[in-house]
């Protein structure tokens, strides 16, 4: 019964690996050229949601300034993540709380995610990660190069993608150009996912 089990993963994992390689080979190119954030909580308290949040802007703000007119946006984070964890403390200590944050730059597996204006696949991405506290509580993400976190107008998001390097059919594929593109990031999420479990994929 295992063994069969085992062969019928293996059989979906293979028809969803057909069904979206291509659209995989995409986001693996489109995460080379993003640096997303991800700000987890201490908790799901009100008190600690709101204090995510002004983190959160502390470290944006720290982080355009790192990156301004950076030739190497990753590098300029990784040598910046001592300023950045500074200004999300003083976050922090003004909100009159207590405790730590830790700032740290790596790889991270991320759920396909939908913005106001632009969607993201499921897949690896270089990720400037902030935790506070113990991080148990819910979390915050968006797109720190090229500047996407408050972009809201469909033309600011066109102009911070054409300054992030995307080709036109990146760019078709976080607009949602062609709809289909929903389904299809689930199934792809679904793919790593099995891959996750199966292989240990990250």
């Amino acid at each position: 019964m295992k063994k069969r089990r085992i062969i019928i993963l293996f059989l979906v994992l293979t028809m969803l690996s057909c069904g979206v390689c291509g659209l995989s080979a995409e986001q693996q190119a489109l995460a080379q050229k993003l640096i997303r954030l991800h700000v987890v909580a201490a908790s799901d308290s009100a008190e600690d949601q709101a204090i995510k949040l002004c983190v959160r802007d502390a470290v944006l703000t720290r982080a355009q300034e790192l990156l301004a007119d950076a030739d190497d946006p990753q590098n300029a984070l990784a040598q910046g993540l001592d300023s950045l964890a500074e200004a999300a403390g003083q976050a922090l200590a003004d909100a009159g709380k207590c405790g730590t944050v830790q700032v740290r730059l790596g790889k991270e597996l991320f759920p396909t995610r939908e913005y106001a204006t632009f969607a993201l696949p499921a897949g690896v991405y270089e990720s400037l990660r902030v935790t506070i506290g113990e991080g148990e509580g819910r979390n915050w993400w968006c797109v720190v190069f090229p500047s996407l976190c408050f972009t809201a107008a469909a033309d600011d998001l066109e102009l911070a993608a054409r300054t992030g390097g995307f080709s036109n059919r990146e760019l078709d594929l976080i607009t949602g150009s062609s709809r289909g593109y929903v389904l299809k990031f689930r199934i792809l999420e679904l793919l790593q996912a099995l891959k996750s479990g199966l292989f240990g994929y990250r």
